[in-house]
């Protein structure tokens, strides 16, 4: 946060420089380009193609980069051009920019995480048409010279019923068509709110196992992450209509590969259309490419002539803004902010990330409300940062289209239908200053507070109860009844699994009956571990976060 900060330029700074170049490596719209061109402090020059020891020699003379997949912007690149603000990425991944690189040595990262929303949804519905209609099948069959009319009867969308599995930008998009053909959706995404289901007139699933149930079609749209690996498996393609199809242009990982096969063999599942693959490129024998009715291709989601269009006009006019004003869109690595807002509220970011997190895994899914609220000195400060921050850890996990930071994550939130308030206090309390996030959905609710002890931030309550903890750790968290007994089948569990407790937390709340047991873990408890205490008496839930 340092480094970020010694790097911020302050926008009296930036419009008092003139003559800022622009270095554009990759090949983007020509509109793109007129858009920096055109603008008086900024010259640009175009030279793609370059070497790695080219672009290592040139760098040092350029404000900002513009590039697409091609240029790798590493270390070594970031550390050779000392003047460098900005790297702007047309598209969505950034896995080609040495992001810790960036953040050190402060330069934004900006990237364009809505140019390809269309195309992927297209992609997807194109693939989900061509597998009903066998179009892969008989057109190889039509060029062999065959006329194979009756083997390849297809079926219709009409009034079949459509899990989407991840309801961003290109999962609402892929519904909208959907529905335009006459398809039932219904959708899971544990971020989407019940009021912002009804608005997109899709049915809302609680779990994913709920929307594959007895489902015609399945579309992915989520992120591949510990909670959404393989969430279609066996079991989820098992419970779906005989003669089901599967479409995924989201993440390879997504759906268990071996378990699709199977399930495609017996019979159960109609066929599969894959953009993406667990590894890519996908081996020659791949088991999916023997399958008769499939229809594959090699990641073209975003492969349009808008879609490269329109990322290019959005990088462009991204860099241009920065330069020119300030303004800061789409960051991968830093807020809008200067450095005495920073300054005042920096020690508060670590806390209200940690919240964010701890909330996310811990609170009911499917929100309609974050409250943010603030009690004590803290309250005196813009707490805006502070509460973006919260937003963001909370929604990092959820989305696939667009990359969640402190810039974009109130769209995000709004796109989800979760309302986001915030509050002060100068009230009394137990502590001199409080930040306290909580989820509401309906009648429920459940919140975490933090602050600091001394100069130590801690975590001071979960879910109304009172514990203290430290932001950062591994952790174990119980949630047990109020019974004798439970904490030390809890200690004795850990010893066998020789999980060594580094520090621990108790609280209960006896109007309830439970108790809640937070556990600071020397290592990442381990799969084994959760499922046995799962099993145990007097044990409601067993969570294990990484803060």
């Amino acid at each position: 946060m340092q480094a970020l900060t010694s790097g911020i330029c302050s926008i009296k700074g930036l419009l008092a420089m003139a003559n800022f170049r622009v270095l554009v490596s990759d090949p983007i719209s020509e509109i793109g380009v007129s858009a920096l061109a055109d603008h008086p402090l900024i010259d640009v020059d175009v030279n793609t193609g370059l070497a790695p020891e080219e672009l290592l020699k040139i760098i040092g003379e350029y404000d900002a980069l513009v590039v697409r997949s091609q240029t790798k912007v590493t270390r070594d690149v970031i550390a050779a051009a000392p003047k460098l603000k900005a790297v702007g990425r047309a598209g969505v991944g950034v896995d080609n920019i040495d992001r810790e690189a960036a953040t050190d040595h402060g330069v934004v990262v900006m990237n364009t995480p809505t140019g390809n929303t269309i195309s992927t949804a297209e992609h997807a519905f194109t693939l989900m048409l061509s597998l009903a209609r066998s179009i892969p099948q008989a057109h190889a069959s039509l060029l062999a010279g065959r006329w194979d009319r009756k083997l390849y009867v297809g079926v219709e969308m009409n009034e079949k019923r459509l899990a989407i599995l991840g309801m961003g930008r290109i999962g609402t998009e892929f519904a909208k068509r959907a529905q335009a053909f006459g398809m039932t959706v219904v959708a899971y995404d544990p971020f989407l709110s019940e009021a912002r289901a009804q608005q997109l007139k899709v049915e809302l699933a609680s779990t994913a196992a709920e929307a594959l149930s007895g489902a015609d079609v399945v579309t992915l749209h989520m992120p591949l992450n510990e909670q959404t690996k393989y969430i279609l498996n066996a079991d989820g393609l098992a419970s779906m209509n005989p003669g089901a199809l599967i479409v995924n242009c989201a993440r390879g990982g997504l759906v268990d590969e071996a378990a699709l096969k199977t399930a495609i063999d017996s019979g159960h599942i109609g066929g599969c259309a894959l953009d993406v693959f667990e590894n890519e490129p996908p081996s020659a024998d791949h088991p999916l490419f023997s399958c008769p009715k499939t229809a594959f291709t090699p990641h073209l989601g975003a492969s349009t002539a808008e879609a490269q269009e329109n990322v290019g006009i959005q990088v462009a006019e991204q860099i241009r803004d920065y330069l020119a004003d300030g303004s800061i869109v789409n960051a991968i690595n830093m807020p809008n902010l200067n450095e005495k807002t920073l300054s005042e509220i920096g020690p508060y970011l670590e806390v209200a990330e940690s919240i964010g997190a701890l909330i996310s895994k811990l609170a009911p899914q499917q929100p309609d409300t974050l409250r943010v609220s603030y009690h004590g000195a803290v309250s005196e400060l813009d707490t805006s940062l502070i509460s973006r921050t919260i937003l963001r850890a909370y929604l990092e996990s959820a989305r696939n289209d667009a990359q969640v930071n402190i810039v974009n994550a109130p769209a995000i939130a709004k796109e989800l239908g979760l309302r986001v308030s915030e509050s002060s206090s100068t009230g009394e309390s137990q502590f001199t200053e409080l930040i306290t996030a909580e989820i509401v959905k309906g009648d429920q609710s459940f919140d975490v507070s933090g602050t600091f002890v001394g100069n130590t931030p801690r975590i001071v309550a979960v879910d109304g109860m009172h514990i203290e903890t430290n932001i950062k750790g591994n952790y174990l968290i119980v949630r047990n009844d109020d019974s004798p007994g439970i904490v030390g089948t809890v200690g004795s569990t850990l010893a066998k699994h020789q999980c060594n407790i580094a520090n621990m937390s108790l609280a209960r709340n006896q109007n309830k009956n439970c108790a809640l047991n937070i556990i600071e873990l020397d290592s990442v408890a381990p799969s084994e571990l959760l499922e046995e205490l799962r099993q145990a008496k007097g044990i409601l839930e067993v969570t294990s976060i990484v803060l």
